[in-house]
């Protein structure tokens, strides 16, 4: 059996309910694969429309990026606003960023309306390593401004020492509708939620098999799910299971370390406004606080999803160049999760068959934009297909160098990026 990576999150679950294992031949609605936040998200909006959805998890509920990621709360998508309107026609263009802030408001909805314990805190700071950044800080705030997020304030390098403690910035913006959260007791209070309508959930119901037609059917090794409509919502954890998709993007892996408890005093002086804070390079470093003080610090993108010998020794320069008063602490945790990486930078929605659907590709802004799709899925399946057929028009590029050699020409592509953020170019 599967369980949580030995992580803060994991170590700190609000609930331990466990879900069965499918071990009946079942018939529904929508069934769903993956219960990480675009499963969840796709099966709670369903569940509220009515339908009866089962959703299939082959470990646990938030086993992969969903429970393990930054926390943080992170509007538009790895494409930003410019890139956008460059890059598609201007009805796609204008459908696309008209949606850029609304998987925040998705999730501060649902947490209240479901009540659900996750430790919210309001506001996320992108912060600038250098005069280039900020200056496409002060862009990236006109071009959100033009699609409705006027809850953003630009700081100067002596304005940003009043939010973080550090000497390493040059300014920042600040994105009062985003946030941070603890993510695992998010994916758990939602998972609730749907079982509180009717859904059903399964853990440790790896999927093994599906037999397309007019009604998909989904097997396990003790089930099987006939539904109307299929989901694949596995991202990098889907695997072989259907290759058409899997093949269009790559895993990547994440890596974070979570500091011991900090004293109140040196928690107020690294985040005195507890916001979270990602910077403006290419491989971003990130950070927050935990409810508990901790120090949560992320970053160090490995391309493939291989996991580093040491993430403490990758990580903690990082952390101390940023903080050097926490020079020598103690770390309490540290732990990886693989995110998917398209080659557009845009998520990956899409339909075949006429009756099997695909949510994938976030490319590190998955926790809002996960509860977008479900949302825009929700829509599609009740006749309402406009704003999910925005994304599914995209074209979805291959990685260049086939599956032998798209891992390492991705890194030398990142790698000449990361230079560049370096001689600020």
């Amino acid at each position: 059996m599967q369980q949580h990576t030995h992580s803060y999150y994991a170590a700190t679950i609000n609930n331990h309910r466990e879900f069965p294992v499918l071990q009946d031949n079942l018939e529904c609605d929508v069934c769903i694969v993956g219960a990480g936040f675009s499963g969840l998200s796709s099966a709670l909006h369903l569940a509220e429309k009515g339908f009866r959805v089962i959703v299939l998890e082959a470990a646990k509920v938030g086993f992969g990026a969903t429970g393990r990621n930054g926390g943080q709360i992170v509007n538009s998508y790895s494409r930003d606003v410019d890139v956008i309107e460059k890059r598609y026609d201007k009805k796609t263009a204008n459908s696309l960023c008209s949606m850029i802030m609304e998987g925040s408001d998705i999730i501060r909805d649902l947490i209240q309306k479901y009540d659900i314990d996750c430790d919210y805190r309001q506001g996320g700071l992108f912060t600038a390593l250098n005069y280039k950044q900020f200056a496409d800080l002060k862009d990236q705030k006109a071009n959100w401004e033009r699609y409705g997020n006027n809850d953003l304030t630009l700081l100067s390098e002596d304005e940003l020492r009043d939010y973080v403690g550090t000497d390493v910035y040059c300014g920042a913006l600040l994105d009062n509708r985003g946030g941070h959260i603890h993510p695992l007791n998010l994916a758990l209070g939602e998972a609730e939620a749907i079982v509180g309508l009717g859904g059903q959930i399964f853990e440790q119901s790896t999927v093994t098999r599906i037999e397309k037609g007019s009604q998909p059917v989904v097997h396990t090794a003790t089930g099987s799910v006939k539904a109307q409509y299929l989901v694949l919502a596995g991202n990098a954890y889907l695997g072989d299971l259907a290759p058409k998709v899997s093949d269009k993007a790559i895993p990547c892996g994440t890596q974070v370390i979570a500091t011991k408890p900090l004293t109140k005093a040196l928690a107020e002086e690294l985040l005195p406004k507890n916001h979270c804070v990602e910077d403006c390079n290419y491989l971003l470093d990130y950070f927050r606080l935990t409810s508990d003080n901790r120090l949560l610090f992320g970053g160090g993108v490995v391309y493939g999803a291989r996991q580093p010998q040491s993430i403490e020794r990758l990580m903690r320069p990082k952390m101390e160049h940023i903080f050097p008063q926490l020079e020598g602490v103690d770390i309490d945790y540290t732990w990886t999760g693989n995110f998917l990486l398209t080659y557009s930078r845009m998520p990956q929605f899409g339909c075949f068959d006429d009756n099997i659907y695909y949510l994938q590709g976030y490319s590190g802004h998955g926790v809002t934009c996960t509860h977008l799709a479900g949302r825009l899925l929700a829509e599609a399946l009740t006749g309402h297909a406009e704003r999910f057929d925005a994304f599914a028009s995209l074209r979805h590029f291959t990685f260049p160098g086939g599956r032998r050699f798209q891992i390492p020409f991705t890194a030398i592509g990142a790698a000449w990026y990361n230079l560049r953020d370096k001689l600020a170019i």
